[in-house]
């Protein structure tokens, strides 16, 4: 119908470049004195261990990180959760914030 606006949802994407840090690191490998070769290995299993998240468990992540930030400690998939969520990302649509305070309360942080 003309006339009606909808206001355009805030869609939380969960963008990874861990594949660009790990090139990185092989590169700084391939270059290592025997005294950086140590922190450097580890840093790449830590890269490698980061590319395996799952985006459920990043996403949820993100959620307790606002809700921290905005002074919520309580249940993630509450009514208040979901208020608190909305009121730190105000783009965000009721709908996105009660299934990302779900996806929370499923990876508590």
């Amino acid at each position: 119908m003309f006339g009606l606006r909808r206001t355009p949802e805030l869609h939380v994407l969960v963008l990874r470049d861990a594949d660009a840090v790990a090139a990185a690191l092989r590169d700084a490998l391939a270059e290592a004195t025997d005294a950086q070769r140590p922190g450097l290995e580890r840093a790449a299993a830590l890269v490698a261990e980061a590319a395996t998240t799952p985006d459920a468990v990043l996403r949820a992540r993100w959620v307790h990180q606002r809700l921290a930030a905005s002074g919520y400690a309580g249940p993630a998939d509450s009514v208040a959760a979901v208020k608190a969520l909305r009121e730190a990302e105000p783009g965000l649509s009721l709908l996105a914030a009660v299934r990302l305070s779900r996806d929370a309360a499923a990876h508590p942080a």
